[in-house]
């Protein structure tokens, strides 16, 4: 028999905070994450049934919403990540499936991804030297795909100024944190 040990996308058996100047990067372990995207003539019964689990229609593109446990993130046309607390959500993909039947495909996506929450006080000067978005102009509430650094993220503005998300592939959680870490450096 195995006796197996779960393991954060950076290695560690805990996830990792790092404090550096006006800046807290945090690494988020405790939410479970699944892909749900809307079947093609079934928009009504989507909206219906997303309205039902989350207890709010799925944000516009562009946009992240919130409600409870639950918020979905848009990821494209039709296409949503849902989180929720991996406690009480570990089988996130089969809670959604059930809840949406056949108008929707979900995809269990907890480990395939790495999140950062970044915030403090320099976070905007932070984002300014890694990605291309305009982030001093993003409002709470927005969510699009961008790079970082070299590479493909979900950026999600959490708090206008104050507080964001990223979320990047798994196997980007080095090459991330690292890109966080030495761009904090260079304004701490």
């Amino acid at each position: 028999m195995h006796d197996l040990a779960p393991l954060t996308p950076l290695g560690g058996t805990t996830p990792r905070t790092d404090r550096i100047g006006a800046l807290v990067i945090r690494e988020v372990t405790d939410r479970a994450l699944a892909s749900v995207t809307c079947r093609r003539g079934q928009e009504a019964a989507f909206v219906d049934a997303a309205t039902g689990l989350f207890g709010f229609a799925p944000p516009a593109p562009g946009r992240w919403a919130e409600r409870g446990d639950w918020s979905l993130i848009w990821t494209g046309p039709d296409q949503w990540f849902a989180e929720a607390p991996f406690e009480s959500h570990e089988e996130i993909a089969r809670i959604i499936k059930d809840g949406f039947g056949a108008s929707a495909s979900v995809t269990e996506q907890t480990d395939g991804w790495v999140r950062f929450d970044i915030e403090g006080a320099t976070v905007i000067e932070l984002l300014e030297r890694l990605c291309p978005l305009p982030t001093r102009r993003m409002e709470t509430g927005a969510a699009t795909r961008s790079l970082v650094e070299h590479m493909g993220c979900l950026v999600i503005c959490r708090s206008a100024g104050a507080r964001f998300s990223l979320i990047a592939p798994r196997s980007f959680a080095g090459s991330l944190h690292h890109a966080l870490m030495a761009a904090a450096h260079s304004i701490a």
